[in-house]
């Protein structure tokens, strides 16, 4: 018996030492932008608590990202004003298209997002998809500024689920909002290159800022806008290391059972 709980001891040593020191240190690339390892990988609610994971990262001007989320068929969100809080109010009451909803409010480097965008879905501001984007102090590709994005998707309007108030909620798989954005802005002409870097990492059983779960394989991707529209030409996909690639594979494994 003493020597069973020994090797059981030794087991779960094991088993710690890789599960939280081995692998997300094996799991952690920032090779084509290492500025993003001290840069957050999460966003704040106003009240302090989590708010969403940040899984997207452009580079480029302002009028470069205008340009092509536009061309990608997204529409720039409204300041939240008394005129645009009641017209969100009778977008998702009346159900009738409010293409520019304001989005609410989440804080990066201690202030609001930048720039807002979103993409109706169901003819209301109720579902929609939607990224903040805050600029960083940090340059990539050249002296392209890199700007950080939350990307989601709002599935339906409800109660916060931690402070009672009436909020969108959010659907759980942050994956397909990232990968959906990416291909929205490919497809209109606007990328030169993408990539992916570590973003907040795997994660299975997360919470935001309302309480809706979330799930992520944890990688950002980070998307080179193009000056002008590339003319059917696609963009450049660089390949993550061999770790990421076998790490991705295990995740397109779990993916279906999280979904569930």
């Amino acid at each position: 018996m003493r020597r069973a709980a020994r090797w059981l001891a030794f087991a779960i040593v094991g088993w710690l030492v890789v599960a939280y020191l081995a692998l997300p240190s094996f799991w952690r690339h920032y090779e084509r932008l290492p500025a993003m390892a001290t840069l957050p990988t999460r966003t704040v609610t106003p009240a302090g608590l989590p708010g969403d994971p940040l899984n997207v990262a452009v580079l480029g001007s302002m009028e470069e990202i205008v340009r092509a989320t536009a061309a990608a068929g997204w529409s720039p969100a409204d300041a939240i004003t008394l005129r645009s809080s009641l017209a969100i109010a009778a977008s998702v009451v009346l159900h009738r298209p409010d293409p520019d909803a304001p989005v609410s409010t989440l804080l990066l480097f201690g202030r609001p997002q930048d720039l807002a965008f979103e993409q109706d879905v169901g003819g209301s501001a109720r579902q929609r998809h939607h990224v903040r984007f805050w600029k960083t102090d940090v340059h990539g590709d050249g002296d392209a500024p890199v700007w950080l994005g939350a990307v989601t998707f709002d599935r339906g309007v409800g109660l916060s689920h931690e402070t009672g108030q009436i909020t969108h909620h959010i659907a759980p798989d942050l994956d397909a909002e990232r990968d959906g954005l990416m291909r929205d802005l490919e497809a209109a002409g606007w990328i030169t290159r993408r990539y992916s870097v570590t973003g907040l990492g795997p994660t299975v059983d997360g919470r935001n800022g309302g309480g809706d779960r979330f799930y992520t394989d944890g990688e950002l991707a980070v998307a080179v806008l193009a000056t002008t529209p590339l003319a059917g030409r696609r963009a450049e996909v660089l390949a993550p290391p061999v770790p990421i690639v076998i790490k991705q594979q295990f995740w397109s494994w779990i993916r279906p059972a999280l979904a569930e």
